[in-house]
């Protein structure tokens, strides 16, 4: 698989804490990436690596523990831990909105007023899907691989959905992508 290069500038907003030097707390939920790691290792940091895309496509029904109950079983969050950067990646595009809903209900705890996050959304619902796994290469560098088998469920909300889905937080920032895409830099309220 063929890992390609992408520049980005809400990456390096989000990681600005720990770009001046400061200990910080990350929620990556993709899967764990040497260059991730690497990238993370180089500062103090404490970096939480729960793979939630291997969990997909996550469903809820009579016979199914419910969306909470699945993702607090993938997510195992210590009760003391609060995050000052959080990963989504595109998460969201695969997610229905109970699920999403319920995993910010999961982590409203762990967070606090000066978490950011970062994700990527659609700017229109019927983009085509780009399946990658995302990593950090530099502050200002993501890495991009594609995936071996494109991931079942994908659904993008429209953006003005998914600011609802994820009211704990504001939308400080998106930048829209040449491929439809937008790049969203957010802010815990």
């Amino acid at each position: 698989m063929s890992t390609r290069s992408q520049s980005s500038t809400l990456l390096a907003a989000a990681l600005q804490r720990m770009e001046e030097g400061e200990r910080i707390t990350v929620l990556d939920v993709g899967p764990a990436l040497p260059e991730t790691v690497a990238f993370f290792s180089a500062a103090p940091c404490t970096l939480h690596i729960v793979d939630l895309f291997s969990a997909l496509p996550l469903s809820a029904g009579d016979a199914d523990p419910s969306f909470g109950e699945q993702l607090e079983a993938l997510l195992s969050l210590p009760p003391d831990i609060r995050f000052d950067i959080c990963l989504f990646w595109d998460l969201f595009n695969y997610l229905p909105e109970a699920a999403a809903r319920s995993l910010l209900q999961l982590l409203r705890p762990h967070l606090h007023a000066g978490t950011r996050a970062h994700a990527f959304g659609v700017h229109k619902r019927g983009a085509p899907e780009e399946s990658r796994i995302h990593g950090i290469q530099s502050a200002d560098t993501l890495s991009l691989r594609p995936r071996r088998q494109p991931l079942a469920g994908y659904a993008p909300m429209p953006q003005a959905q998914l600011q609802a889905v994820l009211a704990d937080f504001r939308f400080e920032r998106s930048v829209l992508l040449a491929d439809s895409r937008l790049e969203l830099l957010l802010r815990r309220r």
